[in-house]
């Protein structure tokens, strides 16, 4: 019996691994085509060997207007989208994990609510909003829009790390006499500083990949991002310069790469509240 449950046990682990590696193939074909097309003078839609090596592509959109503003302006509005979010997230999470609330619960669900929201399902009261208050084509308004987008599920993330600190922190800082704004910043937030980084990794890379909204906000091409700069490799008529788009993306998904690195190196995976409370 026992040598049967193992047997089992072994072909279900095969079975798991080999649709793992299906899947992980499947992410992988795209990033195989982008290392190969950019740096192939005539990249097809296909990944081969390079015939002509080349850093061509690379040099044809390492210019002002074709990348780097593009990259700069995505950095700024993703930046401060990521900033909002995460300080608006702290502020309602407190609250919602601290106190008893009469409404906690519905509002709870109003924002889970709000998060499965489509994006074009609001966009055309948002876009006419903006005209009213006057803030087509500025990267401020569609910062805070980025910002709003993501506040939701931050909110939700944000109260899931507080959940983790044990009150009683709190409650030896108001013996102190601290104020409920003391304890969140000395004691609360300390503690939860990675999970601080995951929401802001998490609202900035939503913003970075997002398409849709600085594409509707944003009329000067001046103050568009990368992810809308993207569009600009499709030509008429069908003709695509894959070689460029290739690398272009390779570029648009570096700033990300790092953040993730430099974050995940110096904030680490998890909470350490060991010592923190006498057993």
């Amino acid at each position: 019996m026992a040598g049967v449950t193992v047997a089992r046990r072994r072909s279900v682990s095969v079975v798991v691994h080999l649709v793992l590696a299906v899947v992980a193939l499947a992410f992988l074909a795209p990033l195989l085509w982008l290392l190969t097309a950019s740096f192939d003078a005539e990249a097809p839609l296909s990944a081969r060997v390079p015939s002509a090596f080349t850093l061509d592509n690379f040099a044809q959109v390492l210019t002002w207007e074709t990348s780097i503003r593009p990259l700069w302006n995505g950095l700024l509005m993703c930046g401060g989208a990521a900033l909002v979010s995460v300080v608006s997230a702290v502020l309602c999470a407190y609250p919602l994990s601290r106190y008893q609330l009469r409404f906690r619960r519905p509002f709870l669900y109003l924002v889970l609510f709000a998060s499965g929201l489509p994006m074009t399902a609001v966009m055309v009261p948002v876009y006419s909003m903006f005209v009213q208050v006057e803030l087509v084509d500025s990267m401020f308004g569609t910062t805070l829009f980025l910002a709003a987008t993501s506040l939701p599920i931050a909110i939700w993330m944000t109260k899931n790390f507080m959940d983790g600190v044990p009150i009683s922190l709190e409650e030896a800082a108001w013996v102190d006499g601290a104020s409920a704004m003391q304890a969140l910043r000395s004691v609360v937030l300390p503690l939860i500083v990675p999970g601080m980084g995951v929401v802001a990794i998490f609202t900035f890379i939503n913003a970075w990949g997002n398409f849709f909204v600085p594409f509707i906000l944003l009329l000067d091409p001046a103050k568009q991002p990368a992810s809308v700069g993207v569009f600009a490799f499709f030509g008429q008529g069908g003709l695509i310069a894959y070689g460029q788009l290739a690398a272009y993306s390779i570029l648009y998904t570096a700033p990300v790469i790092a953040l993730y690195l430099v974050v995940s190196r110096y904030l680490g995976g998890a909470f350490n509240l060991a010592g923190a409370i006498k057993n």
